[in-house]
């Protein structure tokens, strides 16, 4: 235990979740100068020490390293629970980001819901179930998933297995067994500058771009609004950002166009570039001097488990156990249980909090959510394997 930190009783999701909140994470890859995981990896490895489990520390990148906790009979049957230490920028936050103040039966700051509360429930859950344990619980705190899940891709390269994985994403509580993937999309128009009065001798980038986007908008509303998912509704696309031009007076030489496209299960970046590829084309049809080049920036895949897996089904009965409802719903945001399932190991999300909160201005966490799931979880973690006798 670091000299800042009290001790936290074994099992305390409550007291762990207020400890490593804390502690400032943000992800540098996201926030200039901002310090990383390791202060958080290191007091959560001692705390998981402490209760019990069989730690290590793997450096994910340097200087930012994973935490790896086991606990229970190893050799057998695994359950991997999994969460991300990292957090995104604290700018224009309402609240003090690293106080985890409790008010009104909630804790505030960066990483409550997003998803410390889900890291600190899933430790304790395992922690619980430690004593009634016939197989390993893996816990992994992962770093770096807010930018690009060095973290989780470390573990995978690892070789760590396990039958199951939850990723303990804030889902107030229902299954996630699917969510979207994304791919960025990068597109850079040549033009030919010239004075704004020579039409005759200048090409318009930016208009150009706009072009392109008209054509995207029609694929989203003829072809991508068609195209659905039962959890995850329809896919999707947007312009990100913009860029281009030199002055009032000047043909813009040069435009640049971000635009994201989120996936559903079954839609590849190969998918993706043929689409944007095919609308580039149309708009050419109307601007015959348009030269754009396409380039993915990077592509995280879509996640789908069925609602017929064992996992799915086990922490379905875990729930109804405990007396809480049973929800199977989409995930919105893009997670670490798409590598993990690409990895050969079945991953769901579900965890406490609203993704409605992650990166907000007021992020906070209800403490009832947080013990709700730990006690979940501690079942799902004891009825695992008895239940593969």
């Amino acid at each position: 235990m670091t000299a800042l930190e009290p001790s936290i009783p074994r099992g305390d999701a409550v007291g762990l979740l207020r400890a490593i909140v804390r502690v400032d994470s943000r992800n540098p890859s996201l926030v200039a100068g901002a310090p990383g995981e390791q202060a958080v990896s290191h007091l959560l490895a001692d705390v998981l020490a402490s209760w019990g489990f069989r730690v290590e520390l793997q450096e994910a990148v340097p200087g930012r390293p994973n935490v790896i906790a086991r606990i229970g009979p190893s050799g057998g049957r695994a359950l991997m629970f999994n969460g991300h230490v990292d957090v995104v920028d604290v700018a224009g936050m309402v609240h003090a980001p690293f106080d985890a103040e409790v008010r009104d039966g909630r804790i505030y700051g960066r990483g409550s819901s997003d998803m410390k509360g889900g890291v600190a429930a899933m430790c304790a859950a395992a922690a619980r179930a430690a004593d009634q344990l016939e197989g390993e619980i893996i816990v992994t705190g992962v770093v770096d998933e807010e930018f690009a899940s060095e973290g989780t891709k470390a573990l995978i390269r690892s070789g760590i297995r396990a039958e199951a994985a939850i990723v303990t994403e804030p889902t107030q509580l229902r299954i996630g067994p699917a969510h979207r993937g994304f791919s960025w999309i990068e597109l850079s128009f040549r033009g030919r500058a010239a004075h704004g009065s020579r039409y005759d001798l200048g090409a318009d980038a930016i208009a150009h771009a706009g072009a392109v986007l008209h054509e995207l908008e029609t694929l989203q509303r003829d072809v991508l609004d068609r195209r659905t998912h039962l959890l995850l509704g329809h896919a999707s696309l947007h312009a990100s950002t913009i860029t281009g031009g030199a002055g009032w007076s000047t043909y813009p030489d040069r435009c640049v166009l971000q635009v994201e496209r989120r996936t559903l299960p079954g839609e590849t970046t190969a998918n993706v570039m043929e689409e944007f590829s095919a609308a580039c084309a149309r708009a050419k049809e109307r601007f015959p001097a348009l030269d754009v080049q396409l380039t993915p920036m990077l592509t995280q895949e879509p996640s789908d488990v069925s609602a017929d897996a064992p996992v799915v089904q086990a922490l379905s009965a875990a729930l109804a156990a405990e007396g809480e409802a049973v929800s199977i719903t989409g995930v919105s945001a893009w997670t670490d249980a798409a590598l993990l399932n690409a990895a050969g190991i079945p991953a769901i999300c579900f965890g406490p909090g609203d993704m409605g909160l992650a990166h907000a201005d007021e992020e906070y966490i209800e403490v009832a959510e947080v013990e709700r799931v730990t006690r979940v979880l501690t079942r799902l973690a004891c009825d695992w394997f008895r239940e593969a006798r």
